[in-house]
């Protein structure tokens, strides 16, 4: 992991040697200071050297505004590399997930997502940016003033010097509960993201029902959890910080005692005691910084580890040698397809069916039946495993063919439109991005829906909220429909497309979905019956296998599941 993470810092290679370098010489000033301080007592003012302290002084002002213009440097640029590499790892993260399965998307809740792209990366972007400045400065700060004390009393600077192990010890007992404790409270930081993206994202079904209270109290109970989490978090944070202090304040203990006798006995002077507080107090900083970079470093890793999670991943890809789908004609075949979405529960069984190129085919039958699986295996959402059957598009199969060109030559209409936050003619280009004004003005007007753009203030450059919610069910039907026409696909999937409508616009609907369908192999998915009389075959699924086959007419005629079916929707109707 820790070999994925420097893969980050490589384009930022100069400016990090640059930054530690500066990280370097603001180490080493700050050791300037108790070394005047030595001469100063022991050498200039017991003989009245006073141009002497001046230019000290002077020489102290200067340093220290260079050390300032380090800082600055370190400050600014470090952040800059560590948003970078956030940047970076942002992208590589949102490209990933751009390229995972259907299932990935299924077992893993939006918030979740979200938060591994947002507040966990933040905090690997803090542990970039602060982990090598912290770790070098501390280190040479520590080594540069353990050896200047050595100097003045080697043996007063072992003394001292013996809390350290001790306080490595602490460090390493409470690390691994912290590591814990983080990382849970980190889990449940996720759940409220997600809780929080799935009331707001239902929040008219919440209001239509009157269950704020349910949605409140379901917010509360993963509260809860996040605030017994920071409870653990903290407590074993208070732990670690509260231990540690009291070792370092141990030091300045042994620096008054140990000390005051070696100056009692005679064995340092009054300059050099005064110098040993100072040097002293110049090795605890760095040590309290390190031992607060423990913290940012949990956190750092942890959320890199939740990265590394998602990346490792397993993406959708081409089987070896697949080939571009191209010049479709648009015959589809089935053949003895089988599906599980869960090892124990088999949704296909054995389904064989086909379409010849431009002809519709309905898929009929109860809920559940496995309608809706089947137009997800045939773009390929889901792939079928070793002999679970084969889907072939003009004879070849799925599995010899690129994923993207198969999607490509397949337009999808369903019940549930989604339509991205932005404006009309971006969400009708979503079918051919490259397409022009005129070519979405047609397509608009093959969906029905020109003549409502054309009465808004700003037409196609009109805002429509986020998933659409400035536009009634029928008007953000039609924008999908138009983003269909703009694709242009030879195959066409309409998965209960008008089920959700009302009748006078149902009728405006499949007027252009008929239009749709023209010159186009057609897979229909629909409980409405009306919309798939003319169909020129209709299958009928029924707990994941074909129970009825043939056009209306014959399957009236067979009087089975279909013409039941029928006979519900249609009783006061001439069949």
């Amino acid at each position: 992991m820790l070999k994925r993470f420097l893969r980050y810092y490589a384009p930022h290679k100069k400016m990090l040697a640059l930054d530690m370098l500066a990280s370097l010489l603001i180490s080493v000033i700050g050791m300037v200071y108790p070394i005047v301080t030595n001469r100063m007592l022991n050498d200039f003012i017991p003989n009245k050297m006073y141009l002497a302290i001046v230019i000290a002084g002077v020489a102290v002002l200067a340093l220290y505004i260079v050390r300032m213009l380090l800082r600055y440097f370190v400050q600014y640029y470090g952040h800059i590399i560590g948003v970078k590499m956030q940047s970076a790892m942002r992208r590589d993260l949102f490209s990933h997930l751009e390229r995972l399965p259907y299932r990935f998307f299924d077992n893993n809740e939006t918030g979740r997502i979200m938060t591994r792209l947002t507040s966990d990366l933040f905090e690997v972007c803090e542990l970039a940016h602060h982990g090598p400045e912290n770790l070098l400065i501390s280190s040479v700060m520590i080594i540069l003033s353990f050896s200047y004390l050595v100097t003045i009393d080697w043996i007063l600077t072992l003394i001292i010097f013996a809390c350290v192990p001790i306080l490595v010890l602490v460090t390493m007992h409470y690390r691994g509960a912290m590591k814990r404790a983080f990382n849970d409270r980190r889990q449940s930081n996720a759940t409220i993201k997600a809780a929080v993206e799935s009331s707001v994202t239902g929040i008219r079904v919440t209001k239509a029902y009157t269950n704020a209270d349910m949605e409140i109290e379901k917010f509360s109970h993963g509260d809860d959890e996040f605030v017994d989490a920071s409870h653990r978090a903290y407590r074993a944070m208070a732990k670690f910080h509260s231990s540690t202090s009291f070792i370092t304040d141990i030091f300045n203990i042994f620096i008054l005692i140990a000390g005051g006798f070696f100056l009692y006995f005679g064995r340092i002077s009054f300059g050099d005691y005064s110098t040993f507080i100072v040097s002293v107090n110049l090795f605890i900083s760095p040590v309290n910084t390190l031992i607060g970079f423990m913290e940012q470093f949990q956190n750092g890793v942890s959320g890199f580890r939740r990265f590394v999670e998602i990346m490792d991943e397993e993406p959708e890809s081409d089987a070896p040698g697949a080939v571009e789908l191209t010049d479709v004609s648009g015959d589809i075949e089935f053949k003895n397809v089988s599906y599980s979405y869960e090892p124990t529960k088999e949704v296909l069984h054995d389904v064989s069916l086909s379409i010849e190129r431009g002809k519709k085919l309905a898929l009929v039958g109860p809920s559940g039946g496995g309608k809706t699986t089947l137009c997800h295996l045939l773009p390929a959402f889901y792939r079928l495993g070793e002999g679970d059957g084969d889907i072939t598009i003009d004879g070849k199969s799925l599995n010899t063919l690129t994923l993207d060109s198969v999607r490509k030559n397949i337009g999808i209409v369903q019940q549930d439109v989604f339509l991205f936050a932005g404006t009309i003619r971006e969400n009708i280009l979503y079918g051919r991005p490259s397409a022009t004004d005129e070519e979405i003005v047609e397509a608009a007007k093959r969906a029905n829906i020109h003549d409502y753009v054309m009465t808004l203030e700003n037409g196609y450059d009109t805002e429509i909220g986020e998933r659409g919610v400035k536009l009634s069910g029928g008007q953000k039907q039609r924008i999908s429909i138009a983003r269909v026409f703009l694709k242009d696909p030879a195959i066409l999937i309409l998965d209960e497309a008008t089920s959700a409508l009302d009748n006078t616009t149902e009728l405006l609907i499949q007027e252009a979905l008929d239009e749709l369908c023209l010159g186009r192999t057609t897979l229909v998915v629909a409980h409405r019956l009306s919309t798939v009389r003319g169909a020129d075959e209709i299958a009928v699924i029924t707990d994941g296998l074909v129970t009825e086959h043939g056009t209306h007419e014959e399957l009236i005629a067979a009087g089975g599941v279909y013409r039941d079916l029928y006979s519900l929707q249609f009783r006061d109707s001439d069949k």
